[in-house]
């Protein structure tokens, strides 16, 4: 008896723009199965559940107003030390966060990858959504400190939504190198967590760049997150901060180059993931 040659099938991602993006779309059901499973598992059989979106950026906010604000006596511009600083630990969490959740991502879902075609950028998309959520939480806190101060946001505030997108774009750009880097090199895990360390010390968090020296305040907005966090605070915090625009410029761009580059190098390495992971 002759075996029956059967064609095999082989699914394949869009090999342009345009169909991958169509892809994206049509897979878009997975995005919010993947969210929803997320949001639901960084919780379960937890003590406090949701409470720690408040309890990080909280504590984070109580030792940094010791530290920068009591001890180091670092100048806030008239502005309450708690709500400089946590208008700056609003937008580097969710940086931090979600930069070492879509670092992890593709790893944490190898078996989903290996089994079965999907547009892989669900993934990492997915790992944005679900810190945004920490994020409204916590927002809820910023808005009660402002109460509790008497502070009162001036029309800034209706620019806010751009530099949250600024911050999404630069922690989905970053995460995007590492995670497709931590598919080949399983070192970046071990990498993801000395940058965010390394990235909070140097951004102002703690402090106002204002306290850089004018000649400096340039080359320090080579950190993407200079500018996120500034301007973030600009909206807020209104009249009492004022922008250094060259380097809130020059983070932008910066930004922007690594979001590009990020989905470029992803989009290139993509098809490997399956194989190697």
């Amino acid at each position: 008896m002759e075996d029956k040659w059967e064609p095999t099938l082989v699914i394949e991602a869009g090999k342009t723009d345009k169909q991958y993006f169509k892809d994206l779309w049509h897979y878009r059901e997975l995005l919010y199965f993947l969210a929803w499973r997320d949001i639901l598992v960084r919780y379960k059989q937890t003590v406090l559940g949701i409470a720690w979106s408040i309890i990080r950026p909280l504590f984070t906010m109580i030792i940094f107003t010791v530290v920068f604000g009591n001890l180091a006596k670092m100048p806030s511009g008239g502005i309450p030390y708690p709500i400089l600083v946590f208008t700056a630990m609003l937008p580097w969490q969710l940086f931090a966060n979600s930069v070492s959740d879509i670092g992890n991502s593709l790893i944490a879902n190898a078996n989903m990858i290996s089994k079965v075609y999907f547009p892989r950028l669900i993934i990492p998309v997915n790992s944005i959504i679900v810190n945004m959520v920490d994020f409204l939480i916590s927002c809820v806190i910023l808005a009660l400190l402002m109460m509790w101060y008497n502070f009162i946001p001036i029309w800034r505030i209706l620019f806010l939504p751009l530099f949250i997108i600024l911050a999404i774009l630069a922690s989905l750009g970053l995460g995007l190198w590492i995670s497709a880097l931590n598919v080949r090199f399983r070192d970046f895990r071990y990498i993801i967590p000395f940058i965010i360390q390394l990235g909070l010390y140097i951004s102002p968090v703690g402090f106002s760049s204002n306290v850089i020296p004018e000649e400096w305040r340039l080359i320090y907005s080579i950190n993407p997150m200079v500018g996120v966090i500034e301007g973030f605070r600009w909206a807020v915090l209104g009249k009492s901060i004022h922008l250094y625009w060259p380097g809130f410029w020059f983070s932008v761009s910066l930004a922007v180059l690594i979001f590009i580059s990020g989905i470029w190098y992803f989009r290139k390495t993509e098809c490997t993931f399956a194989d190697i992971i």
